[in-house]
């Protein structure tokens, strides 16, 4: 077994624990209120920090995978990586421009900035489902 196994490993495990955690982390999040600029911010800047700590470990584990000659894996990874970014550069401005409008559009924009929390939390589940699938398909 090489020694490169270890990194792709950590940076497996890392993703996986990311996923799991911000999933976790943000499902309590639906209980605010969302009616003060305030939560919004808060809300926008848990997803924002999510985005960028999927994205250093995808990319992580995309590299350690194809230094390891994982090819699969390292695709896999990167394509994490690329959506992660696609993802926070739609949803993050969404998240900035219903905030702004929270104080002077009160429950409409209250009820689409949940929906697009919701949104960014469903779409992290189906991250980890397929993570855990895609670990469970493909044997190291």
């Amino acid at each position: 077994m090489s020694i490169a196994v270890y990194p792709a490993l950590l940076f497996t495990v890392a993703l996986l624990v990311t996923t799991a955690y911000f999933l976790m982390g943000g499902l309590p999040l639906l209980v605010l209120d969302h009616d003060t600029s305030l939560d919004a911010r808060f809300v926008r800047g848990f997803f924002n920090l999510y985005y960028k700590a999927a994205f250093v470990t995808a990319v992580g584990a995309a590299a350690s995978y194809a230094v390891l000659g994982r090819g699969g894996f390292a695709l896999g990874a990167a394509a994490l990586a690329a959506g992660v970014v696609l993802l926070r550069r739609q949803l993050i401005p969404a998240m900035d421009q219903l905030g702004a409008q929270i104080p002077a559009s009160g429950l409409v924009a209250i009820r689409r900035f949940r929906r697009v929390h919701a949104a960014a939390l469903l779409i992290n589940l189906l991250q980890l489902v397929l993570l855990v699938w895609a670990l469970l398909q493909l044997s190291l």
